[in-house]
């Protein structure tokens, strides 16, 4: 599909999956938040500049309304892909390219002013974290359907669930999904 000789926008849903050091590996290799239940989700808006949400400041167990510790922030591909430190080797990763209308695209843009200009939620264990926030931002462009903020988060609470749900939908819908093996030395989560 094209508009005036372009081609149609579209999105690119970044994941690293989540993993913990192989026994052998644990000097050289770091613990990640979540472990195998880890891993992070981003949404490359435009070429290399993906946006993502985590924390900032104290880690809240229960999120909060005021004095939220977190942010969205824009990261390069090259930034994302070595967000988690202490990994020697490549990260196991899954992207979906999501194509998305002119309204969508412009809703998603909209979005990511605004909230990288101010936060609209807490980052917190039991709230909003990366899997969450990147479905909110989906929901409400309408690229995805919209829940409320906790059904949000009760459904998409850690990376994975988004995941499976957006693979799911990619192999319905036909959208191109790409896949990169992470190094031997870390356990990676499955699929």
């Amino acid at each position: 599909m094209t508009f005036r000789g372009q081609t149609a926008p579209s999105i690119r849903v970044l994941f690293i999956y989540g993993s913990k050091p192989k026994k052998e590996f644990s000097a050289t290799e770091g613990n990640w938040f979540g472990g195998i239940l880890g891993g992070h989700v981003g949404i490359e808006t435009d070429s290399n500049a993906i946006l993502n949400f985590g924390p900032s400041g104290k880690f809240h167990l229960i999120a909060r309304t005021r004095h939220r510790h977190s942010h969205f922030v824009l990261h390069s591909r090259d930034n994302f892909w070595n967000i988690f430190p202490h990994t020697e080797g490549p990260v196991k990763k899954l992207s979906i390219v999501i194509p998305v209308t002119v309204q969508q695209k412009r809703s998603i843009d909209s979005l990511q002013q605004l909230y990288l200009m101010q936060t609209p939620y807490d980052y917190a264990l039991v709230g909003m974290r990366c899997a969450a926030a990147a479905y909110d931002v989906l929901g409400k462009s309408g690229v995805m359907p919209r829940y409320r903020k906790g059904k949000t988060v009760f459904k998409f609470r850690y990376p994975a669930k988004l995941r499976k749900r957006l693979v799911k939908t990619a192999l319905q819908k036909g959208w191109k999904i790409n896949r990169e093996a992470g190094t031997v030395k870390r356990r990676w989560e499955k699929d």
